[in-house]
């Protein structure tokens, strides 16, 4: 089992900056990949974010490169995503996810094991 708790998460202005944390227990942080989704109210949930276990190789979405990193901190058992440049229609709820798997693409949803409560960005014009 592995639990994810996320935070950093609130209300910012276009072109604001957040840095979203993801705390993961229950096994060796470094034996998972992390990703990072949103899901937008009327919309399906979608990729943003991920990285490797093995050396740290990270995924994009297109809608989020150059604004958006990903990092993990084995020592903490963390993951961030640090938000850059952030646009209205970057509001959603962001969720960590654990993917154990690591013969998977970090895009693909279906297959992560685990996931998180959630945290809310709003993003103002």
């Amino acid at each position: 089992q592995v639990q994810l708790v996320e935070s950093g998460g609130g209300l910012v202005q276009a072109g604001g900056s957040l840095r979203l944390s993801c705390v993961a227990s229950g096994r060796p942080f470094s034996t998972a990949d992390f990703g990072w989704f949103r899901q937008a109210p009327g919309k399906e949930r979608e990729f943003v974010a991920g990285i490797r276990r093995s050396d740290d190789t990270t995924a994009y979405a297109d809608s989020v490169k150059g604004r958006f990193t990903i990092s993990r901190d084995n020592a903490k058992n963390t993951a961030h995503l640090q938000m850059n440049n952030l646009k209205p229609e970057d509001t959603a709820a962001y969720y960590c996810g654990a993917l154990l798997r690591s013969w998977y693409a970090l895009s693909d949803e279906g297959r992560y094991e685990y996931w998180g409560q959630g945290t809310q960005v709003t993003v103002s014009s």
